[in-house]
């Protein structure tokens, strides 16, 4: 605690040690001291007050007779520990503000959440689709951008309050660099850094989505976008996905947007085929429906070459692209770009100034640096080639092990969808695989309606698992598969 948080008046009559004391009391009963930390010594006390240590000597001996504060030898003074749990228990029964009734209920409220095991690192098998592995993050060249960010001409731009301006040299190496291999050609001010790609989903909710709104999303498709637009108050429709990803609906008119993931179909993995990709565009277009596009993951195709994005598709300009680098490099790094109409990318900077100003600055020179260095060119092809590799043997030992029928497994992404045989119950499984060492996720919850045929379903990523780990790690799990078909 502030040591100046203690306040004397000299000139009142009461004695300077019983105001001491009393300032001590009030402190010690509002928790504002740390019952595992010395209290200030009396030395140290009586400078910072600017009064003898007699007098502080006074106040401390006057709560320790009154219990308040114990001597331990060698140690100092401690708050009691007796008093500090009364206090606790006090506070407990505290009848202040009722929190759940005051705060807001949000339309998602009954929705499922993605649920993330925190010592998912401990397990010995964690097939997880939204983490990635520390041991192949680039330290020293992302420390080598880090540091560089901080030196001249760097350390301006990093720290400087740019009100709500992106860093030009991230959007110019976004604009060079990254949107080229995509056939995506953007001008700077089509361009928008993002604190990953869910906080553009937010972004766009709040700025095009109301009450009166309708959202088309895939069916099963990624559950936090339909948090996301379910707060707007949207009404959302859904689209069922099969083998050639999202199935466009008949008619667009009356959808006010359209949110697709067509590189890796979030969950199924399945890639939008090329004559879809083409309705999605022009229905859009002529709909004036707006199309957004989450191209989370393009980047890990082991077999052919990626097909085009809308937004290279797209003659209007009216796309919306997402981005990320949370899939390649760390979930941890919460930072993500957007591609649109300068006019809206305009609109989507005003909102996120007076939400959190700009992503942080240095974040946003050292991605730039470590692109521009080729840097993450080469982290991003040892990635994909050690994705390669998870993919091959997780597909094969899937085929071989699991007693039910897989595949044919899309050539790319970072996880698999199954399907369980019917009356399978793959909520079942990720409790008892868990219990087994096997982390894996339940597919229910990416439904809109969760069912006995949603429930069949469940997601085995392997971004994060070790190479080695996959096949005994499948195995493991197949035991826990033919357990619960008994």
């Amino acid at each position: 605690m502030a040591l100046t948080l203690l306040q004397l008046d000299r000139d009142s009559a009461e004695p300077l040690y019983r105001q001491v004391r009393r300032a001590l009391e009030n402190a010690v009963t509002t928790g504002l001291f740390d019952a595992d930390e010395a209290l200030p010594s009396s030395r140290a006390l009586a400078t910072e007050l600017g009064v003898s240590r007699n007098t502080i000597k006074l106040a401390y001996e006057e709560l320790i007779a009154a219990g308040i504060v114990v001597s331990r030898v060698r140690k100092g003074l401690f708050v009691n520990p007796e008093v500090q749990s009364a206090l606790a228990a006090g506070a407990h029964r505290a009848s202040g503000i009722d929190w759940p009734r005051r705060t807001r209920t949000f339309a998602d409220a009954d929705l499922p959440h993605i649920e993330k095991v925190a010592d998912w690192a401990s397990y010995p098998y964690p097939f997880l689709a939204g983490q990635t592995d520390v041991r192949s993050f680039p330290v020293r060249a992302w420390q080598r951008a880090l540091r560089e960010s901080l030196y001249h001409p760097h350390v301006f731009p990093s720290l400087q309050d740019s009100l709500g301006v992106d860093d030009p040299m991230l959007v110019d190496a976004i604009r060079r660099q990254l949107l080229p291999t995509r056939g995506i050609e953007a001008d700077t001010d089509e361009i928008l850094i993002t604190v990953g790609s869910q906080h553009g989903l937010d972004l766009l909710g709040r700025v095009l989505l109301g009450g009166k709104s309708v959202v088309a999303m895939e069916d099963p498709g990624y559950l936090d976008a339909r948090h996301i637009f379910t707060r707007t108050g949207a009404t959302l429709r859904p689209m069922a996905v099969d083998a050639d990803g999202a199935i466009p609906p008949e008619d667009f008119r009356g959808i006010d947007l359209l949110y697709v993931t067509p590189s890796h179909q979030a969950p199924t993995n399945v890639t939008l085929s090329m004559e879809r990709r083409l309705r999605f565009v022009q229905r859009a277009g002529h709909a004036r429906s707006v199309l957004v596009e989450d191209d989370y993951d393009s980047e890990f195709r082991y077999r052919g070459q990626p097909s085009p994005a809308l937004k290279a598709l797209d003659p209007t300009g009216d796309v919306v692209y997402l981005g990320t680098f949370s899939k390649f490099l760390s979930p941890g790094l919460r930072l993500g770009y957007l591609v649109a109409h300068r006019d809206l990318v305009r609109e989507l900077a005003e909102v996120r100034r007076y939400e959190l100003r700009h992503p942080p600055g240095q974040l946003q020179r050292a991605m730039a640096l470590f692109i521009t260095s080729g840097d993450y060119h080469r982290a991003l092809r040892r990635h994909r080639e050690r994705l390669q590799q998870r993919w091959s043997t997780i597909t094969e030992a899937v085929g071989r092990e699991l007693p039910f029928e897989t595949g044919p497994f899309p050539p790319g992404g970072v996880s698999l969808w199954l399907s369980g045989p019917e009356g399978f119950d793959a909520a079942e499984l990720t409790v008892r695989a868990r219990e087994a060492g096997v982390l894996v996720e339940r597919g229910d919850v990416y439904f809109q309606t969760s069912d006995a045929l949603a429930r069949r379903h469940f997601r085995l990523g392997y971004g994060a698992i070790p190479t080695r780990a996959i096949t005994p790690g499948v195995h493991a799990l197949a035991a826990v598969c033919q357990d619960l078909s008994h």
